[in-house]
Order: structure tokens, then sequence, then C-alpha cells
């Protein structure tokens, strides 16, 4: 019998040789893996011994040969053992490869376009899928966790355990491809094809209610806040805990300034921002401490003690903090089942993915923060300093709130918060009622224009003092009238942050 190996990741490949020896395989190698076997005693013969043809073109050629490919390709027929013994050419049983780093390569903050492009491999991957295709008669193996595995079944290998490993063998070619494609394609705009390459981080309990299996996967390499962040305590994450936590985080990184945020099914219910944290849990908290109960909080700021003995009375699933103080985890981490989640920083996404049946519908991602709006009063009355900054705060809130979105706040925090709603006034309605005393000296934010001064009008009446809205309506003059009649101030941004 007789196996190729050679691989990049060389965890475990010298026990892996020395196991198969034993079961009576002829190893042949290449390069750096000939050299590891070799230094470590184990008997292997290089593969040019094999082809007779030396390596070219600095090593770019080496086991593209019939030699190789024929031992791999031939099924066990008397016909193609027949050809294979004309040419003689010794069948291949067994190929461990796994290939040239390309995705470290790139991950290097100084690599140069050249590396990336050597770091390509070819004789691998033609290896691999051809080893896949003819699984029934050689077993494929690309991963080293499956050393011990394979070395167990060897003589008694099932066909569907041939099947798995040449799946995990296409899969590991087509993510390999997949990253090259992405490195290579334009670093903006939507390709005409877009390959997301999807690797299992862990499964989870259950998706969004028990009767559906979920799991949490990471897209090729990249890097995520709430994906890459380490629970330091409490139960095991959920679907829905994830997907609340990056909505979460999402909103509480627009904020420079100490920042609370809750979140309830992915929707912010409560934001509060002050000089300091445990300031701004107080104003969250009183923005809407029905909401918060069993929801998710995230700080921007280190969790401190304050901060962690005020939390501690309330009822939440997750917390998400860049760091918490000794003191502050002892606190909360009393609470069995609340799982606190230390996230760091991550590079924004810059494409959006939402699945329809049969496809998906791609855009870039919405990142777009208060550096990219055109603030323009268009009232009579500019707002004075304070409202400014109610408006500022209530537009960041309103981003990330399900449209239609209405968001009304004042002294840093959130007063009412409309979600979801099938027309803008139910959604001015909700936040007002949601506000109640509280509406009167709030400033209002809207996620899009106003196609009547039906919001304007209603805002007035409750006691709002300021509007920012994107603007961009055919009835713009409309809302501005009812505004300068209502003395209220009115700024348009320009921006429309739609979120469905």
């Amino acid at each position: 019998m007789r196996a190729i190996l050679s691989v990049s990741n060389k965890s475990g490949i010298v026990d892996f040789a020395k196991g198969l020896v034993e079961k009576g395989f002829e190893i042949i190698s290449t390069g750096g893996t000939f050299k590891t076997l070799k230094d470590a005693g184990v008997a292997v013969r290089y593969v040019t011994e094999i082809t007779g043809f030396p390596e070219i073109l600095e090593g770019r050629v080496k086991t593209l040969h019939p030699a190789v490919h024929g031992g791999i390709l031939a099924r066990r027929t008397p016909e193609h053992l027949a050809q294979l013994n004309e040419q003689q050419i010794t069948p291949i049983d067994l190929v461990c490869v796994n290939l040239y780093p390309f995705r470290e390569t790139i991950a290097k903050p100084d690599v140069t376009f050249q590396d990336a492009i050597e770091n390509i491999d070819i004789g691998g991957p033609a290896m691999i899928r051809a080893s896949a295709k003819n699984h029934e008669s050689v077993l494929i193996v690309v991963d080293p966790a499956d050393y011990s595995e394979i070395l167990g079944n060897l003589g008694n290998v099932t066909s569907e355990y041939r099947k798995y490993l040449a799946q995990k063998a296409f899969a590991h070619t087509a993510a390999y491809d997949t990253a090259i494609a992405n490195y290579l394609a334009p670093s903006t705009g939507l390709p005409e094809q877009k390959t997301v390459e999807l690797n299992r981080v862990i499964e989870l309990r259950y998706g969004e209610n028990p009767h559906q299996k979920a799991a949490l996967y990471r897209e090729g390499s990249q890097k995520g806040a709430v994906l890459d962040a380490e629970v330091l305590h409490g139960k095991a994450m959920s679907f829905n805990n994830y997907t609340d936590a990056e909505a979460c985080w999402n909103l509480a990184s627009e904020f420079d300034e100490p920042t609370v945020v809750g979140v309830k099914h992915a929707n912010p219910c409560a934001v509060g921002t002050a000089s300091t944290l445990a300031e701004a849990w107080q104003r969250a908290y009183e923005a809407d401490p029905v909401s918060i109960f069993g929801g998710i909080v995230s700080v921007n700021r280190p969790l401190d003690a304050d901060t962690a003995r005020a939390l501690k009375d309330v009822f939440l699933e997750v917390i998400l903090a860049p760091e918490y103080t000794p003191e502050a985890f002892e606190i909360l981490s009393k609470k069995k089942n609340l799982r606190l989640m230390k996230v760091a920083q991550a590079p924004k996404p810059t494409l959006d993915y939402k699945r329809i049946n049969g496809g998906f519908v791609v855009q870039e991602a919405d990142t777009l923060g208060l550096e990219g709006i055109q603030q323009s009063v268009v009232t009579k009355r500019a707002p004075t300093e304070q409202e400014l900054q109610d408006l500022l705060f209530t537009w960041r809130v309103v981003k990330h709130v399900k449209s239609n979105a209405i968001v009304i706040g004042k002294d840093g925090r959130t007063t009412g918060i409309g979600v979801g709603q099938v027309n803008r006034i139910w959604a001015t309605e909700q936040a007002i009622e949601h506000a109640g005393d509280h509406a009167k000296g709030s400033v209002l934010a809207s996620d899009a224009f106003f196609p009547f001064d039906d919001v304007v009008r209603t805002a007035a009446a409750a006691g709002i003092t300021a509007i920012i809205q994107p603007g961009g309506s055919v009835r713009d003059e409309d809302s501005i009238r009812a505004a300068d009649e209502l003395g209220i101030a009115m700024v348009f941004t320009g921006v429309r942050h739609f979120r469905h």
C-alpha cells in the first residue's frame, strides 16, 4: 500500500506517518513534510523518485505527474489496474494533504500581493480533488483531527466513512478557493459572483424556537466582536442571545461617551449616556424598566463595581462589556445563569446578507455614522445646544431600531421608542405613549422622511420640541410649515436608516 503525505499544517503528521508505516504503507512525501518525516526517522521516499521527473519552476511543479495522479485516480478494476501495470504506476491508497497557508499569509499586515499569489496551492488541491473523486479506492485526509480515527479504522473502512472524508475534502478545497476569490475581488461593490465560506464554531441549544436546530458559524477567517467574544460566566448562549447581543453591541459602539444599551428581541428598548457608566445605566433603566427585564445589556466601558451592583438587581440574560473589574465580576458571577461576555472591537462588516427563499439579497452594510450626515436646519427656529445634543443622540439610536422607527429622548436617555410599525404615525404614537409625561421636552428622531405633517403635529401635542429626520419627501414643505407654526426646530440629515 502507498500513501502520499504533503501537508502545510504538520501537527500530528509524524505520529500519523509512523502509524501508517506500522500498517504496511510505503510513504511518499514532498518538501517540508519530507524533511519533517525524514528527521523524525520515518521511512519516506521523495516524490521525484516516483515520478522520475525533477521538481521544476521553484517547486511549482512536482506532484502534477501521471505517476501521482494515475495512481490516485485509478479505480480498482481489472481494466484500470492493467493500464497502471503497463505504465509501471503503483496505485496510491491514501492521500494526506492540507494546503499552503493562504489565509495566514494574507492576514499579515505587511503581506504583498506577490506573497499572497505564491501561497496559492495548485498541486495540493489537484491531489485532494482527485482522491475525493476516487474515494471508493483512495482515503483522502485533510484534517489532522481525523488522524487517530483513520489509523483505527484502517482495514475496516466503510463506504460511508470514505464518503464523509470525500465531502470534507471538497469542502476544504471549496473554502480555500473561496478565500482566494474573495481576496482577489474588488474591495468595494457587489461582485457578479459571491462565494461565502461558513465554518461552524459551535452548535447552539436550539434556534429561535425549540423545534429549530441552530449553530454559530464564522464567515471565512473574519473576526466579529460578538462572534469572538469570550463568555466568562453563565450558561451557554442561544441563537436569540447571539442575535440580540450583536444588535446591542453594535448600538453601544456608536457612542464615545459612557453608554449603556438595553435590547429586547433585537430592538433597543433603553439607551442612556452620562459621564459615568453607573449613571448611564440608571438613565437607561429609567427609560424602560419593564422591557429591559429579561433583556440584554451592553456597555462601552470596562464594567465597574458601582454599575455591577446596580445591574445585579435586574433579571438580565446577557451583559456585554470590553472588560470587568475583578469586583464587578465577583458581584455579577454570583448570578449562576447570567452570561457575562467580554467583547473586543472588530472590523465593521462590508456586506449585509438577508435570506430569501432560493437566494439572498445582498447590500453594502450600513456603517454610516454621524460623520456621514449633513445637518441642515430647515425651520425658522434652530435647535438649542441641548436640543442638538439630544437630536444627535436619538439619531444614533434610531439607526438601530426596526422600521418604521421613531425614537424620542432627552438629557442623554431614550424616553420612548416606536418599533417596526407599518406606518410612521403609529410608530410616533407608540413612542409617545411609551414616554408618557417624559415626552414633554424630548426631541424626536425618525429613520425616514415624513410623508405628511401628522408626525410633526402629534409630536408638538405631546410637548416634543425638536425633530431630526432625513427629509426628501415631496411633502417636506408641509412638515416644515407645521414645525414653524408650532415652534418646533427641525433638522434634516439627508440620510435614511431603514432597518428591516
